[in-house]
């Protein structure tokens, strides 16, 4: 898939030097002429890098390092900084400010385009790490992992059909919301749900008796009376 840079306020040779290397390994640079624009890309996702330079004209290095530091609480997409400042103080308050890299007009543009293909690889690797992170659930002992489709319980797997299984992740992903016999058919089976109370109640008490040490005291499927069932 095809990696997208944005540049804002870089002045440097090198980098309209890195266009045809970028493009060869499928990375497209784009730039931005606003503040604004940069956040609402960075925000959005819609790219994964950003190449910036420290001197933001007459205003010096200083308001550069402001600007890093500003991006860095809204964004977690690497930040490469690359300036005609050479000064170590510079590149030392660049860093602690949040950028990741820092590299000089003066850099190789092969070591620059090794130095952007490492932040963007680190960075798919870690946005790769979280997406499967948020898809594993859990209400104390209880654990459904959508990645493997499995459900443990104090560390047992327990077996549920496809259905069971349909519903308890429906449930266990809105922890504490309260779901009504309809939402639930309509969620599963997406269709109108006409007469689904009995065919809830008996998927959810098949449900308890795979999960709960007590079905009848449940510690994790909950019912709600007269309104419905939750997880947690």
């Amino acid at each position: 898939m095809e990696k997208t840079i944005l540049v804002y306020d870089n002045h440097t040779n090198i980098v309209e030097s890195m266009v045809p290397l970028l493009a060869g390994e499928g990375i497209r640079m784009i730039a931005a002429t606003t503040l604004k624009e940069v956040c609402s890309l960075m925000e959005n996702g819609d790219v994964q890098l950003l190449l910036i330079d420290v001197e933001l004209g007459p205003e010096g290095w200083g308001s550069g390092i402001e600007l890093i530091a500003g991006l860095r609480k809204k964004s977690c997409i690497p930040i490469m900084v690359v300036s005609g400042q050479t000064a170590e103080t510079a590149k030392i308050m660049a860093l602690n400010s949040g950028a990741d890299d820092y590299v000089t007009a003066d850099c190789n543009p092969l070591e620059l385009l090794a130095r952007v293909k490492s932040q963007l690889r680190r960075y798919t690797q870690l946005a790769s790490i979280s997406r499967n992170i948020s898809r594993i659930y859990t209400v104390d002992g209880l654990e459904v992992n959508d990645l493997e489709r499995t459900v443990f319980v104090e560390g047992r797997e327990v077996k549920l059909t496809p259905i069971e299984y349909k519903i308890l992740r429906l449930l266990i992903r809105e922890r504490g919301k309260v779901f009504s016999i309809n939402q639930i058919y309509e969620a599963i089976w997406n269709m109108q749900a006409i007469g689904a109370d009995n065919t809830i109640a008996v998927h959810i008490r098949h449900i308890r008796e795979k999960i709960e040490s007590n079905p009848k005291d449940p510690r994790y499927l909950k019912v709600v009376w007269g309104t419905g069932y939750k997880v947690g």
